[in-house]
């Protein structure tokens, strides 16, 4: 039977108040033992010996969750043993950051992580560097970031870390003593999914940011205005995107280019506007028309065909998200309201986020993982349907259960009096009836508005 759409319309309502504190949260030393600590008792459990964690720049939060930097443009190795000693194996330009580790860590020069032509400083190979971090003749797991959860291959022995690095543990262990280990922080029981009060408090400068800076971004849209302008709008306070930053007016990926130019908005192009920072992305999207009768005549139902089936996705998922269900509970809930087949949607509706924009999701067809208390999510589902512009209102969130939601509102009572005020704002101007577990991070979650053009026609519930 066909989901009815019909209590979805257009309306000019209230807008969203920007609420970013400008006031960045660090992590506590409390914080950074509990981290540690919670990834010693995974080892444990797996039976290992040592723990070896690749960073970069694009590839660096396990790395950065136990160490609390990323290693900007080289590479690094964290050696992690079970007693809980550990080494920084660092290229040129970091190896005076290991004396600023967040867990203390003898710091080892490895000049094979540096730049193209820097100096090779080390006299000897990277044998002979990683015998000194104590692996050989022990059990080890390797960590790089992608976390493999392939049907065909042992993902165990599959591996996201450079073959340079790792044939050289190899050869000090023997293979048969080394395997994928990323599950430690990612999947199904990963350390990385679960946020005490202090982490979400510090991923939620990120995130408020993000939305916050999105908002203004919509608010400059009109013609003439240039990709340029609206990325700079986008890209605020000098903070690292996560992902690539988008603002795009028109046909995309012309000659390859995934970045801003000079073009211009002009009416009736489609807009697509993504932002990522630490702590969750927001995007939204839609086409520069201040109204339905200025589409062509093949898209005057874009509200009903795209935008309603859309908005009652994610009006669903914020509604029922609740902490002890499974990924594949709420994965039938979105298949029902708009079906996979028919809206081209192919990702994960849903997934977690925190240093990185994307980490893993238990959201997925048939998944028995828990929606578990600290998780922060984003609420990306991506419909396509041809011959339509397209849409989304991706925005951050945390899920909290009633225990967590006390820790924050003793521990961080600002940051909680703005989570309340923007759950007031999502319930009684935009009429989603949201699940008591959802703490939003940002100020414009489930706001949208398609129509781009005109401020005043946000989707709403009737």
């Amino acid at each position: 039977m066909k989901y009815n759409y019909s209590d979805i319309v257009l309306k000019e309502i209230k807008m969203p108040v920007k609420d970013c504190t400008g006031v960045h949260v660090d992590l506590s030393d409390e914080t950074m033992e509990k981290r540690k600590q919670t990834v010693l008792d995974k080892m444990a459990a797996k039976g290992l010996d040592t723990l070896i964690v690749y960073g970069d720049l694009e590839h660096g939060g396990n790395f950065e969750y136990l160490v609390g930097f990323v290693t900007r443009f080289e590479e690094a190795l964290l050696v992690l043993h079970k007693e809980g000693n550990a080494y920084l194996v660092l290229g040129n330009e970091n190896e005076n950051k290991a004396s600023k580790s967040r867990i203390k860590a003898e710091g080892i020069l490895a000049s094979y992580f540096s730049l193209p032509n820097q100096p090779m400083q080390n006299p000897e190979g990277l044998v002979d560097i990683l015998r000194k971090t104590g692996i050989e003749g022990r059990k080890v797991g390797v960590a790089g970031w992608k976390l493999f959860t392939s049907r065909y291959e042992d993902n165990k022995k599959m591996f996201d870390v450079p073959y340079y690095m790792l044939k050289p543990i190899f050869d000090i262990c023997g293979e048969e003593n080394v395997e994928n280990a990323t599950d430690i922080f990612f999947g199904r029981d990963g350390a990385r999914n679960i946020n005490n009060a202090n982490e979400i408090a510090h991923y939620e400068f990120g995130a408020s940011l993000a939305c916050d800076v999105m908002l203004d971004a919509m608010n400059a849209l009109k013609p003439g205005l240039s990709e340029f302008e609206a990325g700079q709008i986008i890209q605020p306070w000098g903070q690292r995107p996560n992902i690539v930053t988008i603002a795009a007016f028109g046909e995309r990926f012309i000659k390859a280019n995934m970045y801003p130019t000079e073009r211009k908005l002009v009416p009736g192009c489609p807009v697509s506007l993504t932002v990522g920072l630490k702590g969750g992305s927001t995007s939204r999207s839609g086409v520069a028309v201040s109204d339905v009768s200025e589409l062509p005549e093949k898209q005057q139902d874009y509200v009903e065909k795209v935008v309603a089936p859309y908005f009652t996705s994610i009006r669903r998922w914020l509604e029922n998200i609740t902490v002890g269900m499974t990924g594949g509970e709420m994965y039938d809930l979105i298949e029902e309201v708009m079906p996979k087949k028919e809206y081209k949607w192919y990702l994960c509706p849903g997934h977690l986020t925190s240093d990185e924009e994307w980490s893993c999701s238990p959201i997925y067809e048939g998944s028995e993982d828990i929606i578990r208390s600290g998780m922060l999510f984003q609420t990306d589902i991506i419909p396509s349907i041809a011959g339509y512009p397209g849409v989304c209102v991706e925005s951050p969130l945390c899920v909290a259960d009633e225990k967590l939601r006390n820790e924050i509102k003793e521990q961080y009572p600002e940051m909680y009096a703005r989570m309340m005020a923007r759950r007031e704002y999502i319930i009684n101007e935009i009429g989603i009836n949201l699940s008591e577990d959802v703490l939003p991070t940002g100020s414009i979650l489930g706001y949208m508005r398609p129509l781009m053009l005109s401020s005043k026609a946000a989707v709403v519930k009737k």
